[in-house]
Parts: C-alpha cells; structure tokens; sequence
C-alpha cells in the first residue's frame, strides 16, 4: 500500500494543505494520505517531532513520512530523505529528524540539485513529489547522494541525581493535560518508593494508572501510553488551572 503521512505548520484556512496533497495525487491517484496534524504553530519544530515520534512507529513499515514544518529560511540546510526505523522520512534538514530517536537514521541523503528547485513553496514543488515517488516504490537514493550528517536540534532532556529529577512540560494537550519529558524508565531507575511530585504550589505523593482511579476535579500523576510523565486533572484543564505551559518546570523528588 503506497502511504504518506502528512505533518504540517501550515493550519486549515489556506490553500497550502490541498496543494501538497493535489501534487502527490497527481503523481500517484492511488496514494493513501493521512493527516497527522496541520496545526502546528508556525516554525515549532518541537511540537512537530513530539507529534511525529508519538505517532510515526504505530504505522506500517515502510510508511513515507513527509514533514512540512519550517521549510523554508536559514534554519534549514537544503533537503533529505532518511531511513529510520525502517520508516521513511522526507524533510528539510533542519534539525527536527533529530528530535525523533535516540539512534541515527540508517540510510541519510541529500537531495540532489536537479530536485530542489528554487521555490517559495517547497513542500510542494520538492518534499511532494519525492514522497509520492517513494511511496510508489522509488528509492530515496534515486533523488540524491550519501549525506554523513544532518542537522541536530537540542532535545530538552531531564536532570536526574539520586535525590531528585527535573524535567518539563514538553506538550499540554486540547484536554489541558501536561505532558512531560520525565520517562517511566528514568523513573523506575531512580525511584525509592518514596517520592513528592512538585507542580508549581501543587504536591502529589502517589502515581494513578488512568482517569478512572480519581474523582472529578482531582489533579492527579500517570505515566501515559507514550511511557511519559502527564500532569491532569479528571475532566478539567490542568494547564490553565495550574499555570503549566511548555517549558514549565516539574520535580520529581525522592524521599529516603
């Protein structure tokens, strides 16, 4: 099956989101398109890759992912296809691929001169065609030659001691839940079995496992299906309640 995923800064009241698409469909009519988001804050590459790396491994292998996020402007060094996971990503090399694991892509490329021609809409004069073209079975090596190094961005990673972790919010969702950088996999490595969990003025004492286990109105702690440390409150807005925003800091302390 010839499938694209579609992520995006572009929102839904233009002519851009349409445009991409119509060019890939033009390509390939067989083409199976799936919307991650479109709602990206403009430029925000850290919500694209949280997004991306949340959702790219539950499709199928081989799955052509095409990012839109921050095409064009000094921030990006040219454009490349990678093989990660044996997923595949076409993107501007402007950092956010690095966002996505931990691992280096196996197969890395620049696109070739001949496929990046000069435009004011890249993602749709060169990322969708390439993406339509792989999906329908070219290979990435067909667009260009070996690239030994991509663009890094810095991910926000957690301060963890014996006595404490610090981490951040990393993403606060339509609901208001806080959803952090603190792993359960940091967590059990370092937890006590004592601990106080500081948000703000707010301290909690025990973890939950979903919604159900508290009443309505309480803020409670999980790790959520992504093995990440969420701040909510049952059927409220835990960011606007508790003043959380991307970036805000969450402690994690231990108690011998």
């Amino acid at each position: 099956m010839a499938l694209v995923t579609f992520i995006s800064d572009f929102g839904d009241q233009d002519h851009y989101v349409p445009a991409v698409k119509a060019k890939m469909l033009a390509i390939n009519p067989q083409l199976n398109i799936i919307d991650l988001s479109h709602h990206i804050k403009s430029f925000d590459l850290e919500q694209a890759a949280f997004i991306l790396k949340a959702s790219f491994r539950d499709f199928p292998k081989g799955t052509v992912h095409l990012v839109a996020v921050n095409t064009t402007g000094e921030m990006t060094q040219g454009y490349i296809g990678a093989k990660l996971e044996e997923h595949i990503f076409i993107a501007p090399n402007n950092g956010i691929l690095s966002l996505l694991a931990d691992k280096e892509p196996g197969i890395l490329v620049k696109f070739a001169d001949i496929h990046v021609q000069e435009s004011s809409f890249p993602a749709k004069d060169i990322l969708a065609p390439i993406a339509a073209k792989v999906a329908s079975g070219a290979a990435i090596h067909d667009f260009g030659g070996p690239l030994d190094q991509f663009k890094k961005a810095m991910p926000r990673n957690p301060k963890a001691t014996r006595e404490f972790i610090t981490g951040h919010v990393i993403r606060v969702d339509r609901y208001g839940n806080a959803i952090t950088n603190i792993s359960k996999e940091l967590f059990d490595k370092l937890n006590p079995g004592n601990f106080t969990i500081e948000i703000g003025r707010e301290r909690l004492d025990r973890l939950h496992t979903g919604f159900g286990q508290v009443d309505l109105g309480d803020c409670f702690a999980y790790f959520n299906s992504l093995g990440l440390l969420e701040i909510a409150i049952n059927h409220g807005d835990a960011g606007s309640l508790l003043g959380l925003r991307f970036e805000s800091v969450i402690t994690i302390y231990f108690n011998p």
